[in-house]
């Protein structure tokens, strides 16, 4: 089994912790957001910053710095059933700075049935494990609305609202 490290990192909206082998990162967190490391056993993971979190890190620098981040340049694995992984390959479709309904996402995971469930969606988008780099702030309700989000929405709000600032500038 591959060694995980963790470490942290400061936002301005909050500490974001930071889980990654030698060649990939595995989780993005924000301090206390539901479903925090499911999965894994937080006090075995060692205290470390290798190459692929010093290359997280610069990208959230970018992130939370203004520039306009289109993807990502990491290579990720997260852990998720295959239900929720092609959600999540869904929302790395989402451009900066726009917004999907989980109607639009139920679309895209079943282009074929007329049988789609917004609610599974939302189940799956809220168990992301990934912040920012797989961007789940960025799925609203089918009316536009901000629903609900595992860091808080304080947080979401604050993101979609940066990712517009930036776009408009």
């Amino acid at each position: 089994m591959a060694v995980l490290y963790k470490h942290w990192y400061d936002s301005p909206i909050g500490k974001l912790w930071l889980v990654s082998n030698e060649v990939a990162v595995k989780g993005i967190w924000f301090e206390g957001q539901r479903y925090f490391a499911t999965g894994y056993d937080w006090n075995a993971i060692r205290v470390g910053e290798p190459e692929v979190v010093v290359i997280l890190k610069r990208w959230l620098d970018a992130y939370f710095s203004g520039d306009i981040v289109e993807g990502h340049m990491l290579d990720i694995e997260p852990a998720g059933t295959a239900f929720q992984q092609r959600v999540w390959q869904v929302l790395q479709t989402i451009p900066y700075g726009k917004t999907m309904s989980y109607a639009d996402i139920a679309e895209h995971v079943w282009p074929d049935s007329s049988r789609r469930s917004p609610r599974a969606i939302g189940g799956a988008v809220g168990k992301n494990p990934l912040a920012l780099v797989i961007p789940c702030h960025r799925v609203v309700g089918h009316n536009g609305a901000i629903t609900g989000y595992a860091a808080g929405v304080e947080k979401k709000i604050w993101l979609l609202a940066h990712e517009q600032h930036c776009v408009q500038s």
